[in-house]
Protein backbone atom coordinates (compact mmCIF):
# COMPACT_ATOMS: atom_id res chain seq x y z
CA UNK A 1 0.00 0.00 0.00
CA UNK A 2 0.99 2.99 -1.02
CA UNK A 3 1.27 6.45 1.69
CA UNK A 4 0.88 9.66 -0.03
CA UNK A 5 2.86 12.34 1.26
CA UNK A 6 1.09 15.39 1.44
CA UNK A 7 3.09 18.25 0.23
CA UNK A 8 0.75 21.24 1.12
CA UNK A 9 2.31 24.27 2.34
CA UNK A 10 1.10 25.53 5.84
CA UNK A 11 -0.76 29.13 5.37
CA UNK A 12 0.27 31.59 7.85
CA UNK A 13 1.75 35.19 8.36
CA UNK A 14 4.59 35.68 10.29
CA UNK A 15 2.81 38.76 11.37
CA UNK A 16 -0.16 40.81 11.05
CA UNK A 17 1.49 43.38 9.16
CA UNK A 18 2.36 41.03 6.08
CA UNK A 19 -1.37 41.14 5.28
CA UNK A 20 -1.43 44.75 4.14
CA UNK A 21 -2.68 45.60 0.46
CA UNK A 22 -4.34 43.29 -1.88
CA UNK A 23 -7.63 45.05 -0.95
CA UNK A 24 -11.24 44.04 -3.01
CA UNK A 25 -12.43 46.12 -5.69
CA UNK A 26 -16.37 46.14 -5.16
CA UNK A 27 -18.82 47.49 -7.27
CA UNK A 28 -21.45 49.78 -6.16
CA UNK A 29 -24.79 49.20 -7.15
CA UNK A 30 -27.67 51.65 -5.13
CA UNK A 31 -26.32 54.83 -4.18
CA UNK A 32 -25.28 54.94 -8.14
CA UNK A 33 -28.25 55.22 -9.58
CA UNK A 34 -29.05 57.04 -13.03
CA UNK A 35 -24.84 57.01 -13.02
CA UNK A 36 -24.30 55.02 -16.29
CA UNK A 37 -20.31 54.17 -15.46
CA UNK A 38 -19.27 51.51 -13.52
CA UNK A 39 -18.28 52.74 -10.34
CA UNK A 40 -15.75 50.34 -8.50
CA UNK A 41 -15.05 51.14 -4.91
CA UNK A 42 -11.25 49.94 -3.53
CA UNK A 43 -12.28 48.86 0.00
CA UNK A 44 -8.80 49.94 2.08
CA UNK A 45 -10.83 49.28 5.45
CA UNK A 46 -9.70 45.37 4.92
CA UNK A 47 -6.00 46.39 5.84
CA UNK A 48 -5.33 44.70 9.24
CA UNK A 49 -5.32 48.55 10.65
CA UNK A 50 -8.48 49.20 8.85
CA UNK A 51 -7.66 51.68 6.44
CA UNK A 52 -5.40 52.77 3.41
CA UNK A 53 -2.57 54.53 5.65
CA UNK A 54 -1.19 50.64 7.02
CA UNK A 55 0.67 50.78 3.19
CA UNK A 56 2.44 53.69 3.47
CA UNK A 57 3.09 53.77 7.29
CA UNK A 58 5.05 49.84 6.81
CA UNK A 59 7.05 51.55 3.82
CA UNK A 60 7.92 54.95 5.77
CA UNK A 61 9.00 52.59 8.55
CA UNK A 62 10.91 50.24 6.17
CA UNK A 63 12.72 53.39 4.82
CA UNK A 64 13.99 54.69 7.41
CA UNK A 65 15.40 51.53 8.55
CA UNK A 66 17.15 51.05 5.61
CA UNK A 67 18.15 54.54 5.88
CA UNK A 68 19.73 54.22 9.30
CA UNK A 69 17.27 56.64 10.83
CA UNK A 70 15.46 54.52 12.98
CA UNK A 71 17.26 51.64 15.42
CA UNK A 72 16.53 49.23 17.68
CA UNK A 73 14.45 49.99 20.32
CA UNK A 74 13.59 53.84 18.71
CA UNK A 75 10.45 55.70 19.00
CA UNK A 76 8.05 56.58 16.61
CA UNK A 77 6.53 60.28 17.07
CA UNK A 78 3.75 61.23 14.39
CA UNK A 79 1.16 63.67 13.85
CA UNK A 80 -1.98 61.96 12.72
CA UNK A 81 -5.57 62.09 12.48
CA UNK A 82 -5.64 58.25 13.95
CA UNK A 83 -5.39 56.30 10.84
CA UNK A 84 -1.33 56.70 10.18
CA UNK A 85 -1.31 56.00 13.52
CA UNK A 86 -2.53 52.59 13.76
CA UNK A 87 -0.51 51.78 10.95
CA UNK A 88 2.64 52.71 12.42
CA UNK A 89 1.53 51.17 15.76
CA UNK A 90 1.03 47.67 13.83
CA UNK A 91 4.72 48.05 12.19
CA UNK A 92 6.07 49.18 15.66
CA UNK A 93 4.26 45.95 17.56
CA UNK A 94 5.99 43.82 14.80
CA UNK A 95 9.61 45.63 15.12
CA UNK A 96 10.07 46.44 18.49
CA UNK A 97 9.71 50.29 18.76
CA UNK A 98 7.99 52.73 21.11
CA UNK A 99 5.02 54.98 19.64
CA UNK A 100 3.99 58.39 20.43
CA UNK A 101 1.36 60.20 18.36
CA UNK A 102 -0.52 63.69 18.16
CA UNK A 103 -3.58 64.05 17.19
CA UNK A 104 -6.20 67.08 16.70
CA UNK A 105 -8.84 67.62 19.30
CA UNK A 106 -11.54 67.50 16.52
CA UNK A 107 -10.51 63.79 16.32
CA UNK A 108 -13.20 61.03 17.16
CA UNK A 109 -12.67 59.67 20.59
CA UNK A 110 -12.65 56.08 18.71
CA UNK A 111 -9.25 57.05 17.35
CA UNK A 112 -7.65 58.39 20.30
CA UNK A 113 -9.01 54.80 22.50
CA UNK A 114 -8.05 52.62 19.12
CA UNK A 115 -4.40 54.04 19.42
CA UNK A 116 -3.81 53.74 22.98
CA UNK A 117 -5.24 49.79 22.92
CA UNK A 118 -2.41 49.27 20.44
CA UNK A 119 0.07 50.39 23.04
CA UNK A 120 0.84 54.29 21.95
CA UNK A 121 0.84 56.91 23.68
CA UNK A 122 -1.63 60.26 22.68
CA UNK A 123 -1.49 63.68 22.78
CA UNK A 124 -4.36 65.57 22.14
CA UNK A 125 -3.66 68.85 20.58
CA UNK A 126 -5.80 72.24 19.69
CA UNK A 127 -7.74 72.25 16.30
CA UNK A 128 -7.93 75.83 15.99
CA UNK A 129 -4.61 77.14 16.13
CA UNK A 130 -2.11 77.82 12.75
CA UNK A 131 0.53 74.98 11.47
CA UNK A 132 3.34 76.92 13.03
CA UNK A 133 1.92 77.38 16.12
CA UNK A 134 3.64 75.65 19.21
CA UNK A 135 0.47 73.73 20.25
CA UNK A 136 -0.28 72.32 17.18
CA UNK A 137 0.01 68.55 16.66
CA UNK A 138 2.28 68.86 13.64
CA UNK A 139 4.91 71.55 15.87
CA UNK A 140 4.50 69.08 18.48
CA UNK A 141 5.50 66.60 16.71
CA UNK A 142 8.48 68.25 15.91
CA UNK A 143 9.51 69.22 19.10
CA UNK A 144 9.32 65.29 20.46
CA UNK A 145 11.26 64.18 18.01
CA UNK A 146 13.49 67.06 18.71
CA UNK A 147 13.77 66.01 22.80
CA UNK A 148 13.52 62.09 22.25
CA UNK A 149 17.01 60.61 21.38
CA UNK A 150 16.66 57.63 18.96
CA UNK A 151 13.20 59.01 17.39
CA UNK A 152 12.01 58.74 14.15
CA UNK A 153 9.22 61.60 13.32
CA UNK A 154 8.15 60.28 9.78
CA UNK A 155 6.14 63.36 8.55
CA UNK A 156 3.51 61.63 6.80
CA UNK A 157 2.83 65.25 4.77
CA UNK A 158 6.30 65.58 3.45
CA UNK A 159 7.82 62.11 3.70
CA UNK A 160 7.93 60.89 -0.11
CA UNK A 161 8.23 57.16 1.11
CA UNK A 162 4.26 57.55 1.54
CA UNK A 163 3.86 58.39 -2.65
CA UNK A 164 5.73 55.17 -2.90
CA UNK A 165 4.31 52.96 -1.03
CA UNK A 166 0.85 53.75 -3.41
CA UNK A 167 2.69 53.67 -6.63
CA UNK A 168 4.20 50.52 -5.80
CA UNK A 169 0.78 48.80 -4.48
CA UNK A 170 -2.17 50.67 -5.05
CA UNK A 171 -1.80 51.78 -8.45
CA UNK A 172 -0.45 48.18 -9.83
CA UNK A 173 -3.61 46.70 -7.60
CA UNK A 174 -6.50 48.62 -9.44
CA UNK A 175 -4.72 48.04 -12.92
CA UNK A 176 -4.71 44.54 -12.41
CA UNK A 177 -8.33 44.37 -10.83
CA UNK A 178 -9.29 46.57 -14.06
CA UNK A 179 -7.65 44.39 -16.38
CA UNK A 180 -6.58 48.16 -17.45
CA UNK A 181 -10.16 48.94 -17.95
CA UNK A 182 -10.57 52.07 -15.65
CA UNK A 183 -10.83 55.69 -16.90
CA UNK A 184 -11.19 57.75 -13.57
CA UNK A 185 -9.31 57.74 -10.50
CA UNK A 186 -11.05 59.44 -7.45
CA UNK A 187 -9.46 59.69 -4.02
CA UNK A 188 -10.08 62.43 -0.88
CA UNK A 189 -6.90 64.21 -0.54
CA UNK A 190 -5.24 64.58 2.44
CA UNK A 191 -1.25 63.78 2.98
CA UNK A 192 -1.13 63.33 -0.70
CA UNK A 193 0.31 60.46 -0.88
CA UNK A 194 -2.49 57.88 -2.01
CA UNK A 195 -3.44 60.20 -5.04
CA UNK A 196 -0.01 60.71 -6.55
CA UNK A 197 1.79 57.63 -6.01
CA UNK A 198 -1.49 55.51 -7.46
CA UNK A 199 -2.17 58.26 -9.97
CA UNK A 200 1.50 58.31 -11.11
CA UNK A 201 1.02 54.51 -11.57
CA UNK A 202 -1.98 54.60 -13.12
CA UNK A 203 -0.85 57.10 -15.74
CA UNK A 204 2.07 55.78 -16.63
CA UNK A 205 0.07 52.96 -17.96
CA UNK A 206 -2.03 54.99 -19.93
CA UNK A 207 -2.13 58.54 -19.91
CA UNK A 208 -5.79 59.27 -20.34
CA UNK A 209 -6.93 58.28 -17.21
CA UNK A 210 -8.56 61.23 -15.45
CA UNK A 211 -7.43 61.95 -12.18
CA UNK A 212 -10.14 63.31 -9.41
CA UNK A 213 -9.00 64.89 -5.89
CA UNK A 214 -11.96 65.30 -3.54
CA UNK A 215 -11.46 68.04 -1.18
CA UNK A 216 -13.17 69.81 1.42
CA UNK A 217 -14.67 73.26 1.90
CA UNK A 218 -12.02 75.16 4.82
CA UNK A 219 -9.16 73.88 2.66
CA UNK A 220 -6.57 75.06 0.49
CA UNK A 221 -6.34 72.54 -2.50
CA UNK A 222 -8.94 73.44 -5.19
CA UNK A 223 -8.43 76.88 -5.58
CA UNK A 224 -4.43 76.35 -5.08
CA UNK A 225 -4.62 73.90 -7.81
CA UNK A 226 -6.58 76.60 -10.36
CA UNK A 227 -5.04 79.31 -9.47
CA UNK A 228 -1.65 78.80 -8.35
CA UNK A 229 -2.46 80.89 -4.98
CA UNK A 230 -2.27 79.62 -1.53
CA UNK A 231 -5.21 81.94 -0.02
CA UNK A 232 -5.44 82.01 3.39
CA UNK A 233 -9.01 83.04 3.44
CA UNK A 234 -10.25 79.67 2.34
CA UNK A 235 -8.95 78.31 5.26
CA UNK A 236 -11.80 77.48 8.07
CA UNK A 237 -13.04 74.79 10.48
CA UNK A 238 -14.47 71.46 8.95
CA UNK A 239 -15.58 68.58 10.20
CA UNK A 240 -14.56 66.07 7.90
CA UNK A 241 -11.45 64.15 8.86
CA UNK A 242 -8.68 62.95 6.79
CA UNK A 243 -9.34 65.40 3.57
CA UNK A 244 -8.56 68.78 3.19
CA UNK A 245 -5.27 71.08 4.39
CA UNK A 246 -4.41 74.24 5.26
CA UNK A 247 -0.87 72.95 4.26
CA UNK A 248 0.74 71.99 1.02
CA UNK A 249 2.42 68.72 1.41
CA UNK A 250 5.25 67.43 -0.44
CA UNK A 251 3.27 64.34 -1.39
CA UNK A 252 0.57 66.27 -2.97
CA UNK A 253 1.50 66.69 -6.91
CA UNK A 254 -1.23 69.22 -8.05
CA UNK A 255 0.57 68.24 -12.20
CA UNK A 256 -1.05 64.45 -11.38
CA UNK A 257 -4.36 65.97 -10.09
CA UNK A 258 -6.63 67.06 -13.11
CA UNK A 259 -9.14 68.50 -11.24
CA UNK A 260 -10.76 68.58 -7.52
CA UNK A 261 -14.25 68.26 -5.91
CA UNK A 262 -15.47 70.11 -2.76
CA UNK A 263 -17.25 68.00 -0.59
CA UNK A 264 -19.41 69.75 2.24
CA UNK A 265 -19.50 67.82 5.67
CA UNK A 266 -23.11 66.75 5.13
CA UNK A 267 -22.67 65.81 1.90
CA UNK A 268 -20.14 63.61 3.31
CA UNK A 269 -21.49 62.40 6.15
CA UNK A 270 -25.35 61.40 4.60
CA UNK A 271 -23.43 59.37 1.95
CA UNK A 272 -21.25 57.60 4.41
CA UNK A 273 -24.54 56.52 5.89
CA UNK A 274 -25.67 55.76 2.75
CA UNK A 275 -23.02 53.61 1.53
CA UNK A 276 -23.55 51.52 5.13
CA UNK A 277 -27.10 50.86 4.35
CA UNK A 278 -27.37 50.35 1.04
CA UNK A 279 -24.30 48.78 0.34
CA UNK A 280 -23.03 46.92 3.37
CA UNK A 281 -19.91 49.30 3.43
CA UNK A 282 -19.26 50.61 6.33
CA UNK A 283 -17.10 53.39 5.89
CA UNK A 284 -15.59 56.36 7.23
CA UNK A 285 -16.46 59.95 6.66
CA UNK A 286 -14.33 60.34 4.02
CA UNK A 287 -15.23 57.58 2.11
CA UNK A 288 -18.67 59.23 1.95
CA UNK A 289 -17.29 62.29 0.52
CA UNK A 290 -15.30 60.27 -2.12
CA UNK A 291 -18.18 58.11 -3.43
CA UNK A 292 -19.87 61.94 -3.24
CA UNK A 293 -17.77 63.67 -5.25
CA UNK A 294 -17.68 60.77 -7.64
CA UNK A 295 -21.21 60.54 -8.68
CA UNK A 296 -21.19 64.45 -9.20
CA UNK A 297 -18.05 64.39 -11.45
CA UNK A 298 -19.69 61.77 -13.55
CA UNK A 299 -23.23 63.24 -13.78
CA UNK A 300 -21.54 66.67 -14.45
CA UNK A 301 -19.43 65.02 -17.43
CA UNK A 302 -22.36 62.77 -18.25
CA UNK A 303 -20.10 59.36 -18.27
CA UNK A 304 -21.23 56.34 -20.25
CA UNK A 305 -21.39 52.98 -19.63
CA UNK A 306 -17.74 52.69 -21.65
CA UNK A 307 -16.30 54.28 -18.20
CA UNK A 308 -14.93 53.23 -15.20
CA UNK A 309 -13.81 54.94 -11.90
CA UNK A 310 -12.08 53.75 -9.24
CA UNK A 311 -12.77 55.54 -5.69
CA UNK A 312 -10.56 54.74 -2.64
CA UNK A 313 -12.76 54.37 0.66
CA UNK A 314 -9.86 55.09 3.28
CA UNK A 315 -11.35 53.81 6.03
CA UNK A 316 -13.61 51.79 8.65
CA UNK A 317 -16.99 53.47 9.84
CA UNK A 318 -16.23 51.93 13.83
CA UNK A 319 -13.60 55.69 14.36
CA UNK A 320 -17.25 57.15 13.70
CA UNK A 321 -19.36 55.70 16.29
CA UNK A 322 -20.06 58.34 18.83
CA UNK A 323 -20.49 60.86 15.18
CA UNK A 324 -21.56 60.26 11.80
CA UNK A 325 -23.43 56.90 13.07
CA UNK A 326 -24.89 58.26 15.88
CA UNK A 327 -28.27 60.18 15.26
CA UNK A 328 -28.42 62.21 18.13
CA UNK A 329 -24.97 63.76 17.28
CA UNK A 330 -26.29 63.75 12.98
CA UNK A 331 -29.35 65.93 14.20
CA UNK A 332 -27.13 68.37 16.14
CA UNK A 333 -24.94 69.01 13.29
CA UNK A 334 -28.28 69.69 10.93
CA UNK A 335 -26.91 66.48 8.89
CA UNK A 336 -30.29 64.47 9.55
CA UNK A 337 -34.10 65.72 10.27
Amino acid sequence: MQHKTKTNQMKYLNHITESIGNTPLVKLNRVTEGIRATVLAKVEYLNPGNSVKDRMAIKMIEDAEAAGILKPGGTIIEGTSGNTGMGLALVAIAKGYKCIFTMSDKQSKEKIDVLKAVGAEVIVCPTNVAPDHPDSYYAVARRLNQEIPNSFYPNQYDNMSNTVAHYETTGPEIWDQTEGKITHFVTGVGTGGTVSGTSQYLKEQNAEIITVGIDTYGSVFKKYKETGIFDEKEIYPYATEGIGEDILPKNVNFDLIDSFIKVTDKDGAVMTRRLAKEEGLFVGWSCGSAVYGALEYAREHNLTEDDMLVVILPDHGSRYLAKLYNDDWMRAQGYID
